[in-house]
């Protein structure tokens, strides 16, 4: 493991973050500035190569809420930060989703959709921001229908 900084620490801590509240406020359709541009993406099975490949899926995915996207929140917990150089680390947390989808499920709002294992490389860039540069997860629990 390389050495690191309590700087370098937050500042990831932070991207990983803003890609959750990026997520949860503007559904993904903001999320190119957290991104490499060389980023590879993991979303329902699928690798996304680019920034570009990302950014088209989440705006293609808002065709799929003929209501408009539900309400969701994604919970972060367990960061843990290893860094492999001064200027590359992982970032491995815990993903707790909430989704107003479970109500036609038969669950309550407050209830979470899933509980996931995330994966975050994450890379300093030329201009001396951290960004993702690939992310991936792992399902533990999802709610069934009722």
């Amino acid at each position: 493991m390389q050495a690191s900084s309590a700087g370098d620490v937050l500042a990831i801590h932070q991207v990983i973050n803003e890609w959750a509240y990026e997520m949860d406020v503007n559904n993904g359709l903001s999320m190119a500035p957290l991104l490499t541009e060389d980023c590879q993406y993991v979303v329902r099975g699928v690798k996304r190569d680019g920034r570009d490949a990302v950014v088209e899926f989440y705006n293609g995915r808002l065709s799929e809420f003929a209501d408009g996207p539900p309400i969701h929140r994604h919970a972060l917990a367990n960061h843990r930060v290893t860094f492999s150089s001064a200027d590359e680390a992982r970032c491995d947390f815990n993903l707790i989703y909430f989704s107003s989808v479970v109500t036609a499920m038969g669950a309550d709002v407050a209830d979470p959709l899933s509980y996931a294992d995330v994966w975050m490389d994450v890379r300093r860039c030329a201009d001396g921001h951290w960004r993702i540069a690939s992310f991936d997860s792992q399902p533990v629990f999802v709610r069934t229908p009722k």
